[in-house]
């Protein structure tokens, strides 16, 4: 069995041995054999649990190196799955995955196409990869351009007349008309390149619209989501059911998996500073706590990490199994569950008569 042939053998994690690991690293570490079979190598070993950069120290092949040559090997069987051209096979199989590499943004049967062209215009990876675009934005349009096939050669001589119109410069105009006369394959796209050399109208390029750009000036303006509990009374083990949440990066996003509802939350000063925070809906009358009228919901937020007794805050405690709110003037002897850090009135909106009749009354 040869070492290209036994390579292909490692098709599961389990499958490696160490005597397995450590021939595919000599291989990998000495260049043997080709490409295609450093790329399968590099999938067998990193699928084994080898990390790239173990990968890396042990054979000198850097993790970007190990992604690319492994991406170009299954482009390569591509290939080799749809029965591409022979030449085509051989012409990749010992040398050019930069250029495989470039057509990882087509489709399967593109992909054979743009190889096919690839192969018969002698490329480098730099116009691989603008021949890629130009076949994968040829593909997306709705309607085929009038005068060009779906040869790849026609996708990338359309690109070239496309931006060969939108350019007053007479030097790169004729640029652009020269390299699409080099890739068309019909002589109908070859006809509506020549008409450029006469036709010298400038078609005005579109401009992208600007993006919807913003960036976050104020703390307040990132909102922070905070878990709610459910609504007063409430039972002290429910407490516990909610785990400590992990936020992550720049954003503070939130992952939790099961079923939950969520309030988001003004990032306030108190509620950034907040370690573990959690709400509960009540009726301002139902509570432990004189609440000012008037009645209505509000929306109760403690932090679970603030359990240091101190007179100037509420606490939350438990009181025979149900949640309870208490003031101390004293430390307690109670275990405090968390402190009461804000409690939030909803939106306050005009009553529907004065809105519609008596309008007049806010302006003034």
């Amino acid at each position: 069995m040869t070492q290209s042939e036994s390579i292909n053998t490692f098709t599961q994690p389990e499958t490696l041995s160490e005597s397995d690991i450590e021939k595919l690293i000599l291989m990998l570490r000495r260049k043997e054999e080709t490409w295609v079979d450093w790329g399968k190598a590099c999938q067998a070993l990193q699928k084994s649990g080898q990390s790239p950069q173990n990968i890396f120290e042990a054979t000198g092949f850097e993790p970007i190196q190990q992604n690319q040559i492994i991406v170009s090997t299954q482009i390569y069987g591509n290939l080799q799955k749809l029965e591409a051209p022979s030449e085509v096979l051989e012409y990749f199989a010992q040398r050019r995955s930069d250029i495989l590499y470039e057509f990882r943004i087509l489709g399967q049967s593109d992909r054979v196409k743009a190889a096919t062209l690839a192969m018969a215009q002698n490329i480098d990876a730099d116009e691989a990869h603008l021949i890629a675009k130009s076949i994968r934005d040829f593909s997306r349009l709705r309607k085929q351009p009038k005068g060009f096939s779906d040869a790849p050669g026609d996708a990338v001589a359309y690109e070239s007349w496309r931006l060969a119109r939108q350019k007053d410069d007479l030097q790169e105009r004729s640029r652009l008309i020269a390299r699409g006369l080099q890739y068309a394959e019909s002589k109908e796209a070859r006809k509506q390149l020549e008409k450029l050399l006469t036709d010298f109208s400038v078609i005005q390029a579109k401009n992208a619209p600007r993006l919807p750009l913003y960036r976050l000036e104020q703390n307040e303006e990132l909102p922070r989501v905070i878990p709610v509990l459910g609504e007063w009374p409430l039972q002290t083990k429910e407490l516990a059911s909610i785990p400590v949440l992990d936020e992550k990066g720049a954003f503070r996003i939130v992952r939790h998996e099961g079923a939950a509802a969520w309030f988001a939350v003004p990032g306030w000063q108190v509620i950034r500073q907040a370690e573990d925070p959690i709400a509960f809906l009540a009726k301002s009358n139902e509570l432990d706590i004189s609440i000012p009228e008037p009645i209505e919901p509000v929306m109760i937020m403690i932090d679970r990490a603030q359990r240091e007794w101190n007179d100037e805050s509420y606490f939350v405690t438990d009181d025979q199994g149900q949640l309870t709110i208490q003031w101390f003037t004293e430390a307690p002897s109670d275990k405090l569950l968390g402190k009461i850090i804000l409690i939030m009135r909803p939106q306050k909106v005009a009553s529907e008569e004065l809105q519609n009749d008596d309008l007049w009354h806010i302006d003034e």
